[in-house]
């Protein structure tokens, strides 16, 4: 099921109301009402509507993105409350993106959400990602994550990929903006076999409440064309507290970023 919308004229000014409701945005220097503007022209596309993409949903919605897509086929059932906050009690049984979508307008009414509840093809995903701004991989799994790489590295968009486990998390920005980014394939080749999932290994609520609040940060920056994490890796240690942080250059052997001849074009 999609609950798609025509797309609303783009806005050429802040009222009153917007003004006040993000009066302490503004109030940064790197945002003012240029940025803030900016913000409510931009479409964010969110792959997943669990720990990670609940708490990026919410500041994004929060932060003023002028239009959301959420893609989720699943449901929520009362395991999902322990982490997965954009989400109530009220809302067991329904799918992940309708509940999220009632919860986030009941947040923010200037914004617009669109839905899909429904897995899709690379050739409907890559359609989701050419319309957006900026792409989310709020997934849980390596098949999806490639499967967003792919696809951003073919619209140029950029990515911002996070994930969560036990008591670690981790995140990342492949800006397809520009062409010296590494891909997530440059950090976890097709060939790696690593398929750990929280519902195997389990996984601290706030843990994925500060990886998602991370990538809603780094995409409002991406938004604004201020530094990301492009070329890093952030690593976070949630059980010592210890945030460390890692060059990653693109592999000249990468088979999707590296090589001219991609064979994996859609």
């Amino acid at each position: 099921m999609n609950d798609n919308h025509n797309e609303i004229p783009k806005k050429t000014e802040l009222d009153d109301a917007e003004l006040s409701r993000y009066s302490r945005q503004i109030l940064l220097p790197e945002v003012d009402y240029a940025g803030q503007l900016k913000l409510a022209q931009s479409h964010a596309v969110i792959f997943g509507l669990g720990g990670l993409g609940s708490p990026a949903a919410l500041y994004l919605a929060s932060a003023g993105i002028g239009k959301l897509t959420l893609i989720d086929f699943d449901t929520v059932d009362d395991s999902n409350l322990q982490r997965q906050i954009v989400h109530r009690e009220n809302n067991i049984g329904q799918s992940k993106v309708a509940s999220a979508k009632a919860n986030l307008q009941a947040l923010n009414q200037y914004i617009q959400i669109e839905t899909i509840a429904e897995k899709l093809d690379d050739q409907a995903t890559l359609k989701q990602i050419q319309s957006a701004s900026v792409v989310l991989d709020c997934t849980d799994n390596f098949n999806s994550r490639f499967q967003l790489n792919q696809c951003c590295f073919e619209a140029k968009k950029p990515l911002i990929s996070g994930a969560a486990i036990r008591w670690e998390g981790q995140l990342s920005t492949y800006d397809f903006r520009t062409d010296t980014t590494p891909c997530y394939q440059c950090l976890y080749p097709k060939s790696s076999n690593q398929s750990e999932t929280c519902a195997q290994n389990g996984v601290l609520s706030p843990i994925v409440g500060i990886i998602g609040s991370m990538q809603a940060t780094e995409a409002i920056k991406a938004l604004l064309n201020l530094p990301t994490l492009t070329g890093k890796l952030m690593i976070l240690d949630g059980y010592t507290m210890m945030i460390r942080t890692l060059n990653l250059k693109k592999d000249s052997a990468c088979t999707l970023c590296g090589n001219k001849s991609n064979p994996y074009s859609i």
